[in-house]
């Protein structure tokens, strides 16, 4: 169990982290950790033994957030009357960097896929191949997602939203 604890723990700020980016919420985000820490420990006899953990404990984190969003799209979103209570003042929202705001409403709206190569690769520092393993998909699948998020990043930071669509004839 020393083992096992050993190779986690180190993993848990970056899982966090990666968690918070998916979900947008603090008590979301640890939820979602605690159960990818379940889910690898009760499945640990199943990973690759000469697999990167960090990519295993990230494919586990990632599918149970797209499990989560599949069983949200059939139930419904829940939003507690607490949400009401912690709706920012205006003085607090003036008070965030500009920069920030603008990188994180410009990583808000690129798709999902796109967000989750960037985060992964350039947040979370994990190679082409990690990511590529960690979602499921070729690595050229992963430089292209990659290429285009850092593309559209770029456009929204330099023009704002309204020139991150490319107008189709």
């Amino acid at each position: 169990m020393d083992e096992i604890a050993a190779a986690l723990e180190p993993e848990i700020p970056r899982l966090r982290r990666f968690a918070y980016s998916l979900t947008r919420n603090g008590a979301t985000a640890d939820d979602l950790v605690q159960d990818t820490l379940e889910r690898a420990l009760a499945r640990w006899h199943l990973r690759r033994r000469h697999g990167s953990v960090r990519a295993w404990l990230f494919a586990i984190q990632r599918n149970l957030f797209l499990d989560s969003l599949r069983q949200r799209g059939r139930r419904g979103e829940h939003v507690g009357i607490e949400a009401l209570q912690h709706v920012p003042a205006g003085d607090d929202m003036q008070q965030a960097s500009d920069g920030l705001r603008d990188a994180a409403a410009g990583l808000e709206g690129l798709p999902e896929e796109q967000r989750s190569v960037l985060l992964l690769v350039v947040v979370e520092g994990l190679s082409y191949e990690e990511t590529a393993e960690v979602l499921g998909v070729p690595l050229g699948t992963v430089m292209s997602r990659l290429s285009r998020a850092r593309e559209k990043l770029r456009s929204y930071m330099k023009h704002g939203r309204g020139h991150v669509l490319r107008v189709v004839r």
